[in-house]
């Protein structure tokens, strides 16, 4: 496993991190896989586990404490600083994901909610304090209420949280960039993959100036960058993908994968080509590919060990970014 500095933070996390949705989020999940998933990446090196107490309404934080605490004090697994890190998300109070322009601070995080989140989160989780704990929907906008700038700094000052972050809407990532410059983020996570290219344009230099990490989340495009995604793909009653995947989208997913296909290089994958095009990014600090059976851990962190793509197919791959705008089905 290879491993980046976390932003000012300082970490030293592996650059293939851990997502966690899917291991309550989605339909299919089988808990004792989950939990011998997340060993071997453990084994293998990875360091950075992401989860949610939306994902399963606290499901996945406990699962994940489960392993920290089996592996806590163990010298040999950890990355270079013996640590997993351990990331969380406080839900908005109106469960409305993702936010819209005219939700308030109130709606969505007032003060006491955020502490009794916070609090939610360590029990579920089994640990005194929270690496980074982020909010699960953002709007730069509410950074105008002097209450949200407190409650960040009162939730680093308590010691109950480390670092402090926005989870920034899909295909909005100039949403979050004041976040950054006003030091109210150590770290964002925004959605960055082969057609999600736009974070380069702003925030990602405004990140570096700032020394503010970059987890970088969906590199498979909610699936499409697979490569296994089909006009006839469909999924059980409940599961999220449903109403992701609707009729609109599914039909232009497939279209841009295909015209992928031709440059997945000989014996690779279209999921390693897309983790690989991440990894050529420096301002990245980790990727959190969602890994819910041994087999595809094995197969991330594998395609994290080849490294960044040769100069030429990256080149050929930024073509092929497709700007998008929110929608009703955008969540």
């Amino acid at each position: 496993m290879n491993y980046r500095r976390f932003g000012r933070m300082g970490w030293k996390v592996s650059e293939i991190g851990y997502g966690m949705w899917g291991l309550a989020g989605w339909t299919g999940s089988d808990d004792a896989e989950s939990m011998a998933s997340l060993r071997r990446a453990i084994e293998l090196g990875c360091n950075f586990f992401d989860t949610a107490w939306a994902y399963g309404d606290g499901k996945s934080e406990q699962i994940l404490g489960k392993i920290v605490r089996e592996f806590r004090g163990n010298l040999s697994v950890g990355g270079p600083d013996k640590h997993l890190y351990v990331a969380t998300k406080i839900p908005p109070q109106n469960r409305r994901w993702p936010s819209r322009r005219d939700f308030t601070l109130d709606d969505c995080y007032p003060t006491e909610y955020i502490q009794e989140y916070i609090e939610k989160s360590l029990k579920n989780l089994g640990v005194e304090t929270i690496d980074l704990m982020q909010f699960h929907t953002w709007e730069d906008r509410w950074l105008n209420d002097e209450r949200l700038p407190r409650a960040i700094e009162n939730m680093k000052k308590s010691g109950k949280v480390r670092a402090v972050g926005p989870s920034i809407n899909r295909w909005e990532p100039a949403n979050g960039i004041r976040a950054v410059l006003e030091d109210c983020a150590d770290a964002v996570q925004v959605i960055y993959n082969i057609f999600d290219q736009n974070p380069e344009d702003a925030l990602f230099p405004i990140c570096r100036m700032k020394e503010c990490a970059v987890i970088a989340r969906v590199p498979f495009d909610e699936g499409t960058l697979t490569g296994t995604l089909t006009l006839d793909s469909k999924w059980p009653a409940g599961d999220w993908r449903n109403t992701y995947f609707v009729p609109e989208n599914l039909k232009s997913s497939v279209a841009h994968a295909e015209a992928l296909r031709p440059l997945v290089p000989q014996g690779s994958t279209m999921a390693e080509m897309a983790l690989r095009f991440i990894l050529n990014n420096p301002d990245v600090s980790t990727i959190i590919p969602g890994m819910r059976r041994q087999k595809n851990v094995e197969a991330n962190i594998a395609a994290g060990k080849a490294g960044p793509l040769p100069a030429e197919l990256h080149k050929k791959l930024r073509a092929h970014r497709w700007d998008r705008n929110p929608t009703s089905w955008s969540q």
